[in-house]
């Protein structure tokens, strides 16, 4: 294996960018601002630092990662093994690194590897990781200052890798050292690394590997559920292990820096931006569910990994630049992520962006970051935690430049925060995440429609909230009188608008409609909840956020005029104009009309039975300049105006559904056979369901995360028959190669009866 200190390193490659440093100040003070100082004039670059190309523009980016076939990754795991170590780690080793691997190679691995870390896992871990969260804090809340990177980021993200991985506290120095290792390992296929340090980090790195083995061993054939567990007992389809112990121990190197660092750098990231910008951290302190959003924000602005890299097996031309076979290329996620070209007002921090995830930190395609639901359920709950404990906690620099430089991965060392150690005994009385409310007063807002006002028993204020949020409320089931849990088992979870004034902290109103058609929950409201009744109500959550504009255009059918109430009282006090339009079946079905009847001018009503079906097509078809259209109601309303809306500015519509958005079809889906080639099994999917919810019903061993064709984790071979693609990860070329398919939501094509699928 050749490394980069012994390659030849072409000169007179055109272009360059002069301005751009990899090893300077401005870099590791903001990555995507400095590389936004060259995108424009040199969208693709020659950097002699680094023997490569950099690739600033999204599509660019886009296009690179994902074509692994020209663009290969197999030379992100090309560091060069010293002599001494070959016997025990030899060379060939290193390029099973699932970030240095292409398919099918990447894809096997993957598949173990992934058991490990599926969505639904990482969620059920998320009252773990803030209990740590809480117990770190406790260690150092009454010094009021900290190196927050050290005793805070890191602290909690490699606890929780550590009982991720099912490691004792014995292991933790070790655990910590492998994840500075690891990252000098990936770093030195692409940038020199001296002696004497470069054998202090092999020698290092081999050791902990050699730990690490023995652990495997150990595992092999073990039913615990731990990550290595998991990857040491899966085995082949001819029943051997399905990978050998020396890879398995090289997967968890590569956890203990991605679960780690990583994370920790974005969390850290994240308290700068927030100090710079206080009006998204008051806004995440009264809304809980902005925390993701912050994470997300920061991971788009300041991704962990400034970039990846890849190999062109090709000619290729990108913007206009010719790129030789053979040359590497670094993809620069921080300057996809601030384009322009995609992103409105890129280098502003808004963690109201309609689509939060838009961005290509955890990068694309199939080497999208197996760990990425691990980082963002961790990212948001470390985030919120410690500003719900410590919310005056700023950074004492936040021009402090303790990195390791490295241009791949700039690593963070250190923040020094500090903050008023009043905060200690303030969040010691704070309100906890649930409240046992008293329902105030019920009252019949409509036909079939009850308003319950609720407050607390003791009169006190309830949590802050805005306009757009709900509420889950706890009904109870049966006659189980006043308590909330009924003698029929566990309540009901159901959510309701908030349709009271923002303003008004001692109350909150809901509005219920009663749906004899529906699971219960509602029917459980009429009936069990009245006057005096105690009701357990969580903090309110926002996913329908009313955004700052000059104008609004209000559309609510039904009961879909819950949240708009207060969204109006919120228009109103901004100054902004605003009409509603509000249908329902009868004129007595529509609840709340005295409220509206005092906006007389601005309110147009529309029953059915008098005047028919709201004219959409009227109401939205001239573009109305600044303004934005919320709407709330069933389906049918929903979708006939996101159809009326579909020639105005993009993100001029905003909507709260009361289920998920139902798939659109040409045709109906038919029954069909998939056949699993491994195991000779063969399964029937219904029209009703998808093929993973059949082989997992059927008992066979898939793997998948998110369910919804976006991650790549279920990504299943095609041995024969015709796929009707539905997924988000293949290219159109893929899709039409028909080699692969995504099993949690991709069918059997229209007329193919029967698919057969390999591993």
């Amino acid at each position: 294996m050749t490394s980069l200190q012994e390659e030849a390193r072409p000169v007179g490659r055109c272009p360059v960018a002069h301005g751009f440093d990899a090893m300077g100040d401005d870099y590791y003070r903001d990555p995507a601002g400095h590389l936004a100082t060259v995108r424009d004039t040199s969208p693709v670059f020659w950097y002699p630092h680094l023997n490569a190309w950099i690739v600033t523009r999204r599509d660019d980016c886009l296009t690179v990662l994902s074509d692994w076939r020209t663009y290969s990754s197999a030379a992100n795991s090309a560091a060069d093994v010293p002599e001494k170590h070959h016997g025990i780690y030899p060379p060939d080793l290193v390029s099973k690194m699932i970030v240095g691997q292409d398919p099918p190679g990447h894809t096997d691995a993957r598949s173990v590897a992934q058991r490990g870390f599926v969505k639904e896992r990482m969620d059920r871990l998320q009252p773990e990781i803030e209990a740590r969260a809480h117990r770190i804090i406790d260690r150092f809340e009454n010094r009021g200052s900290a190196n927050l990177l050290e005793e805070y980021s890191l602290e909690l993200t490699t606890q929780t890798i550590m009982a991720l991985l099912g490691l004792g506290y014995e292991h933790e120095a070790m655990m910590r050292q492998l994840r500075d290792d690891l990252f000098a390992v990936l770093s030195s296929a692409h940038e020199p690394l001296p002696e004497p340090g470069r054998t202090e980090v092999w020698d290092r790195f081999v050791e902990a590997n050699l730990t690490l083995r023995a652990i495997v061993d150990e595992r092999r054939d073990s039913d615990a559920d731990d990550i290595i567990s998991v990857m040491a007992s899966a085995r082949a389809k001819d029943g051997s292990y399905a990978l050998p112990t020396p890879q398995i121990a090289l997967h968890v190197s590569e956890f203990a820096a991605a679960g780690t660092d990583t994370t920790a750098q974005a969390m850290t990231n994240a308290v700068i931006f927030l100090s710079q910008n206080p009006g998204a951290l008051q806004d995440a302190l009264a809304e809980p569910e902005l925390w993701p959003r912050v994470f997300e924000e920061t991971v788009r602005r300041r991704p962990s990994s400034t970039f990846t890299s890849r190999r062109v097996t090709r000619d290729v031309e990108l913007s206009g630049v010719k790129i030789s076979a053979g040359d590497m290329v670094w993809v620069a996620l921080a300057s996809a992520n601030t384009d322009p070209g995609h992103v409105d007002r890129p280098f502003e921090f808004d963690i109201h962006r309609p689509d939060p995830e838009d961005h290509l930190a955890f990068t694309a395609g199939r080497h999208t970051c197996l760990g990425n639901p691990l980082a963002r359920v961790q990212g948001a709950t470390g985030l919120r935690v410690l500003f719900e404990r410590l919310p005056s906690l700023r950074p004492d620099d936040t021009d402090e430049l303790d990195f390791l430089r490295m241009a791949l991965l700039p690593v963070r060392r250190s923040l020094h925060v500090h903050w008023d150690v009043a905060d200690v005994e303030r969040s010691r009385t704070r309100t906890v995440r649930t409240l046992n409310l008293e329902v105030t007063e019920r009252t019949e807002a409509s036909d079939g429609v009850v308003a319950l006002t609720l407050s607390h028993p003791d009169g006190g204020d309830l949590p802050p909230w805005k306009a757009g949020a709900h509420v889950d409320v706890h009904v109870p089931r049966g006659n189980g009188g006043q308590n909330g849990t009924g003698v029929d088992g566990e309540p009901w979870v159901r959510q309701y608008s908030l349709s009271s004034d923002p303003e008004d902290r001692t109350t909150y109103r809901i509005g219920v409609l009663r749906e004899e058609a529906g699971r219960g929950g509602s029917a459980a409201v009429h009936d069990a909840l009245t006057a005096g009744s105690r009701v357990t109500v969580s903090w309110p959550r926002n996913n329908f956020r009313l955004l700052p504009s000059p104008r609004y255009l209000f559309v609510a059918g039904g009961i879909g005029i819950t949240p708009i109430l207060p969204m109006i009282r919120e228009a109103e006090r901004a100054g902004a104009e605003w009409d509603l339009v509000y249908g329902g079946r009868t004129r007595t079905s529509m609840a709340f009309c005295d409220e509206l009847a005092a906006h007389d001018g601005r309110v147009t009503l529309v029953p059915q039975d008098r005047d028919g079906l709201i004219d959409l097509a009227g109401l939205l078809g001239e573009v109305r300049d600044d303004t934005l259209v919320y709407a709330c109601g069933p389906e049918p309303l929903l979708r006939a105006v996101e159809e009326n809306t579909s020639h105005w500015p993009k993100n001029s519509l905003r909507m709260e559904r009361f289920a998920p958005k139902p798939v659109e079809r040409t045709v109906p889906d038919t029954p069909f056979q998939v056949e699993f080639a491994e195991s000779g099994t063969v399964v029937e999917v219904g029209a009703d369901e998808t093929i993973l919810q059949a082989a997992e019903k059927a008992g066979l061993p898939v793997v998948s995360s998110c369910k919804t064709g976006t991650c790549g984790t279920c990504e299943t071979r095609i041995v024969s028959g015709r796929a009707d693609h539905r997924d988000s990860i293949l290219t159109a070329a893929e899709q039409e190669t028909n080699e692969t398919m995504l099993i949690c939501v991709s069918r059997a094509e229209a007329g193919c009866p029967r698919l057969v699928l390999g591993g």
